[in-house]
C-alpha cells in the first residue's frame, strides 16, 4: 500500500508539472500536448488503444515466462555441468553485447512481422538477467552449507535441487525484478522494427502523423504495464522463498 501510494504521489507530480510546463511554455500540442489531450484520446480511441494493449501484453507475458524459465534452466545446466558453462557462458556474453536494436531487424527477418519475433526479442531481454543471477545464486553457496552436504549419502543432484536451489531462490527473484521492466521494452521495441499491431506500432503510426498526444497515450500504458509487472514479480518473491524473508525480520 505504501509503495502504491508512493507511485500515486510520483504520478502526479509527474502530471502537474507537464501541465504547467505546457501553460508556461505554450508549445505547439504536436511538439507536447497536455494531460487533458491525452486523456481525450483514452476517451476517443479506447477500443483501439485496449486492442494494442492487448497485443504487446500477450507479447510481454510469452517473453517474460520463456526468458525466465531458458535463464533458470541455463542456470541449472551450468550448475550441475561446470564444463557446459564453459562452452555456453562465453557465447552468452556475446550475444548480450550486441545492442538491442542490432538484433531486431534480423529477428522480424526471421521470424516474422508478426508477434513470434517480439516474444523472442522480449525473451532475449529477459534470458541475461535471469540466468545471471540465478546462476550467481548457485555458485555462492556458503562452502560450509556444502561441507555438511558431502558428509551425507546425498549425490550431486540431490545437492543441487534440496540444498544450492532453494538458497539461490532470493537471487533468481532479484534477476526477474531486474528483468521485469525490460520485458515491455523488448515488446516495444520489436514492435517499432516492424509489426502491424501493438503498443510500439501505434506509437510508430501516430509519430508519423504527428499524434503526439496518441504516442503519449501509448507510453503511458507501456509505464503501467512495467509497474504492474514488477509490482506482480514483488508479489511473488516473498512466496517463493518464505525463508529469506523470515531471515531478514529475524536480521
Amino acid at each position: 500500500m505504501a509503495a502504491f501510494k508512493g507511485a500515486l504521489r510520483t504520478a502526479l507530480v509527474l502530471l502537474v508539472s507537464w501541465q504547467l510546463l505546457v501553460w508556461l511554455l505554450a508549445p505547439p500540442h504536436y511538439i507536447l500536448p497536455t494531460p487533458l489531450q491525452v486523456l481525450a484520446v483514452f476517451r476517443a480511441r479506447f477500443s483501439y488503444l485496449l486492442d494494442n494493449t492487448l497485443v504487446t501484453l500477450t507479447e510481454i507475458l510469452c517473453g517474460f515466462a520463456a526468458g525466465s524459465l531458458l535463464g533458470i534452466a541455463t542456470a541449472l545446466c551450468i550448475a550441475a555441468v561446470p564444463r557446459f558453462g564453459r562452452l555456453v557462458w562465453p557465447a552468452v556474453l556475446v550475444l548480450q553485447a550486441f545492442p538491442v536494436f542490432v538484433i531486431a531487424p534480423l529477428l522480424v527477418l526471421w521470424f516474422g512481422f508478426g508477434m513470434g519475433s517480439k516474444v523472442v526479442m522480449t525473451t532475449l531481454i529477459i534470458f541475461f538477467p535471469v540466468a545471471s543471477a540465478f546462476g550467481d545464486g548457485l555458485r555462492r553457496i556458503e562452502p560450509e552449507i556444502l561441507d555438511a552436504t558431502s558428509l551425507t549419502e546425498a549425490t550431486r543432484w540431490q545437492e543441487l535441487w534440496h540444498i544450492r536451489v532453494p538458497l539461490a531462490v532470493p537471487s533468481l527473484v532479484s534477476g526477474l525484478r531486474v528483468a521485469a521492466p525490460l520485458a515491455p521494452l523488448g515488446a516495444v521495441i520489436g514492435e517499432w522494427v516492424g509489426a502491424s499491431a501493438g503498443l510500439g506500432f501505434v506509437m510508430v503510426q501516430a509519430n508519423a502523423r504527428m499524434q503526439t498526444d496518441t504516442v503519449f497515450a501509448a507510453m503511458a500504458i507501456i509505464a503501467l504495464l512495467t509497474l504492474v509487472l514488477r509490482r506482480a514479480v514483488d508479489w511473488l518473491g516473498p512466496r517463493l522463498s518464505p525463508w529469506a524473508v523470515e531471515d531478514e525480520r529475524l536480521s
